[in-house]
């Protein structure tokens, strides 16, 4: 289970939910975790994002 904080770079790119809600955001790997309006610090994987090679 992967999990980011705010302000951390995210390791792998997908849909996130944040601890204690039922939305999802999606992050790209190398970019960082961005504030957000309503306090929210933690997020955990719940897709990571497949690549066709």
């Amino acid at each position: 289970m992967i999990k980011v904080k705010t302000g951390q770079i995210v390791t792998q790119s997908g849909q996130y939910r944040p601890v204690g809600s039922k939305t999802e955001v999606t992050f790209v790997e190398g970019k960082r975790v961005p504030p957000t309006s309503n306090g929210t610090t933690k997020f955990v994987m719940v897709d990571k994002t497949k690549h066709k090679k």
